[in-house]
């Protein structure tokens, strides 16, 4: 895996049943390295900190590779790489191979895998379908969020080494399919949940499904 772009993004600003809202979904390519902190992107915009942003989704990675198949299904919009929210456009990047708790270098950052992106209404406004949030969850490559373990610039053409991977974890994939499937297979469950590389929060969620085996 390498980086093809790296994307930030400035405050914009749309329309949404009748209410304005601010997003930093808008990301643009940039000329020069971005720095990772462990909080975020370096002048990168993230709006609602509730959902965006933090430790356990400093950075957001997107699969160059996916653009093939999203462009002719939006043949109007413009296009340029950012066009999800990405930080980071990924030659390479394969939900079905990387795992959560992987761990990185690239640059001079040590990053790890985290959790795979769930859509909001932004990524349907943005695309003028609210209809994509369901094709993105059917296609079932979202791209990865991942948290920051040792902070530093990164810029097109740095290549991923992996240092580590955790045993008996799920690919981001399986753990995408997991969240969003009506009967959730208990084992994937107990894989996910004992994986600390996945905030708390989102780990209690999953293992509330338990109580319902």
């Amino acid at each position: 895996m390498h980086i093809i772009s790296t994307n930030t993004a400035k405050p914009t600003i749309f329309t949404y049943n009748g209410q304005e809202v601010t997003t930093g979904i808008y990301k643009m390519p940039t000329d020069s390295p971005i720095f990772l902190g462990k909080k975020g992107v370096k002048d990168d915009e993230v709006t609602d900190k509730k959902v965006h942003g933090g430790e356990f989704k400093a950075c957001y990675l997107f699969s160059m590779e996916q653009y093939s198949y999203w462009k002719p299904l939006y043949p109007n919009l413009k296009w340029n790489w950012g066009m999800f929210g990405e930080n980071l456009t990924i030659s390479g990047l394969d939900e079905t191979q990387i795992c959560i708790g992987d761990i990185y270098k690239v640059g001079e950052t040590l990053i790890q895998i985290t959790q795979p992106r769930e859509p909001c209404f932004k990524f349907g406004a943005k695309f003028g379908d609210m209809g994509a949030l369901k094709r993105f969850i059917d296609h079932g490559l979202s791209g990865t969020y991942v948290r920051i373990l040792e902070e530093g610039l990164v810029k097109a053409g740095d290549i991923f080494e992996l240092k580590h991977r955790k045993e008996n974890s799920l690919t981001t994939a399986k753990l995408f399919k997991l969240i969003f499937s009506k009967n959730k297979d208990p084992e994937l469950i107990k894989r996910a949940i004992n994986n600390d590389a996945l905030p708390q929060r989102k780990r209690d969620k999953l293992e509330s499904f338990l109580k319902h085996v």
